[in-house]
């Protein structure tokens, strides 16, 4: 790295599902010396729901600018004048959004939802990630692929999700054709927002990023970028015109998208020509920031989760059904990166307390706080419950949106603190299902290094990860990982470091606690992670076959087991 008598710093701005955050970071040291965080303002919690369909969560993609403004201009207000920062000792500046959240534009690359005729209209927003409106579009796309013997599904999984890419605009262009019909092209919102920066929105020019487009719009070099002219026209001629106007190529994000503009610089008081990086997605940039490497499987859990590893190109690697995708160069330059993930974790904790919890526990205080203390004097297997984790659909293994949540074993006297412990543990079973995904097919799982709120502030959820799992769970050192990550790219980009390996010895780092397995503890999970497995593939599987007539009786038996019952 280049020296210099002045610090020098890197941005990263993390798009998240409320809010979006602005992360000021020495470049030098990874030290935090700013940040701040804009709410979106329009929906519930920045979404746009609507009552009669559930399965809809949109986005409206003025929150996104607004938000860049607000948050950048107060991260910068709230670095101490010690610290010695300055707008010229910013390197770079890097984005994450989540996605797959596609954008229907004009010719200008501006969001249609601008217009006039399209500000209350809900196709012509932001489709958010978790927006599963388009399940039965991906459900057509899937068998379109396997009946054209496309290899399009061989690098997602083997199904391909009502989250992503395609199946959103395929379902727009099916119930919304005036918007379809409007938009001269979509666009991810990780390519928005470095597009915006940079003063480069043209669809056709926009630079895209490979995380996107390799995780979510079957983009592979293999078979020369997106899917083919005659695999688009087989599902909707219509939709040859969004590949025809998609660069083509896609880039990862060490490179550089552009500069920032010199309008955009002046509203937040930054540099004009500042380095912006390619964009990428929450989770990739935040397994940066946790210093993701072969052999460390990062979990970034929040709402939902995401679990990703990274291959070198120069080993061997296998399909592998079931996963998000297996991307070239889409997490660390240079590395396949592999995503999983399950569609509700978080999600289903706060349902529980926003629907179901007795008011002793919601009256006054944190209700999950009070839960946790009395699920935590819980023995494993103790309260006889089971619950399968769909209560958003399936994303890894099975990638079924419309699977379920089940809870088994309830008896007149199960309790509120039962129920919410059996959850964490069906989330924890369902992380387990992930991990041996990915051995089975000879990714071996080293360590498993968490990030995101949860497991920043629950202790609890860790400890029985780590004995369900049976691997020592570590906690990254930035509780902000994924703006973390993106300002590792900003640094890179900008040319304060080599790659992104170089940039993360540097940048990133686990605390010291380690919460590791407790044998017996182990022991009791193994043997209702069995009872979990029967209930997953049973339910999940189509061609199951085994009777589940003993999985409550094994239950109970395992029950008075534990309390030492006669």
């Amino acid at each position: 790295m280049a020296k210099s008598a002045a610090r020098q710093f890197a941005i990263g701005l993390d798009y998240g599902t409320n809010s979006v955050r602005a992360l000021i970071v020495d470049v030098r040291t990874g030290e935090e010396v700013g940040t701040a965080v804009y709410q979106y303002p329009s929906g519930d919690k920045g979404v746009l729901l609507d009552p009669k369909n559930p399965n809809l969560a949109r986005q409206n993609p003025a929150d996104y600018i607004e938000g860049f403004y607000r948050c950048v201009r107060a991260a910068i207000r709230s670095v101490p004048k010690s610290v010695g920062f300055a707008p010229e000792h910013v390197v770079g500046i890097g984005v994450d959004t989540t996605g797959s959240t596609p954008i229907p534009v004009d010719e200008n690359g501006w969001p249609l939802a601008f217009q006039k005729r399209f500000a209350n209209n809900f196709a012509a927003q932001a489709w958010l990630w978790k927006d599963h409106t388009s399940y039965a579009e991906a459900a057509e796309i899937t068998e379109k692929a396997r009946a054209m013997g496309l290899p399009y599904l061989a690098k997602c999984g083997g199904t391909y999700s009502s989250e992503w890419f395609w199946s959103k605009i395929l379902h727009c262009l099916r119930t919304n054709p005036n918007v379809f019909d409007a938009a001269y092209s979509w666009v991810e919102l990780a390519d928005f927002i470095p597009g915006f920066l940079t003063g480069n929105l043209k669809p056709e020019t926009i630079p895209r990023s490979i995380c996107a487009a390799g995780h979510k719009a079957m983009y592979n070099p293999e078979w020369g970028g997106l899917p083919s002219e005659e695999f688009l026209r087989a599902l909707d001629p219509k939709l040859v015109k969004i590949r025809q106007r998609y660069a083509p190529e896609a880039l990862p994000a060490d490179r550089k998208a552009g500069e920032l503009t010199r309008e955009v610089a002046r509203k937040v008081g930054l540099r004009p020509g500042t380095p912006v990086a390619v964009g990428a997605f929450d989770a990739h940039m935040g397994a940066v920031g946790a210093g993701i490497k072969p052999g460390t499987l990062v979990k970034i859990i929040g709402t939902s989760t995401c679990d990703m590893m990274v291959v070198p190109m120069n080993q061997p690697l296998p399909d592998i059904p079931g996963l998000c995708g297996i991307v070239p160069h889409s997490i660390i330059p240079g590395m396949y990166g592999l995503e999983a993930g399950q569609s509700a974790v978080g999600d289903i904790f706060n349902w529980f307390v926003s629907f179901l919890a007795p008011a002793k526990y919601t009256a006054a205080g944190d209700p999950h706080a009070a839960l946790t203390r009395d699920a935590e004097k819980l023995k494993p297997g103790e309260s006889g419950l089971l619950a399968l984790d769909w209560n958003n659909g399936n994303r890894t293994i099975l990638v079924d949106p419309l699977l379920t949540g089940l809870l088994v074993g309830q008896t007149l006297l199960t309790t509120a603190p039962e129920v919410y412990r059996a959850l964490i543990e069906a989330t924890a079973f369902g992380a387990l299902t992930i991990i041996k995904r990915f051995e089975e097919y000879g990714v071996t799982v080293k360590e498993v290094v968490n990030c995101g709120g949860i497991a920043e502030k629950n202790p609890f959820v860790m400890q029985i990860y780590a004995d369900v799992c049976n691997r020592p769970m570590k906690i990254s050192r930035s509780a902000q990982t994924c703006a973390l990550g993106a300002a590792i790219f900003g640094a890179v980009a900008g040319g304060a470091y080599k790659d992104v390996e170089q940039a993360q010895r540097r940048m990133t780092g686990t605390k010291p606690t380690v919460f590791r397995p407790r044998k017996q503890a182990v022991a009791v999970y193994e043997r209702l992670y069995q009872l979990y497995r029967r209930l997953h593939d049973a339910f999940g599987l189509p061609d199951y076959r085994d009777s589940l007539y003993d999985v409550m009786k094994q239950l109970i038996a395992l029950r008075k087991e534990v309390r030492g019952e006669s």
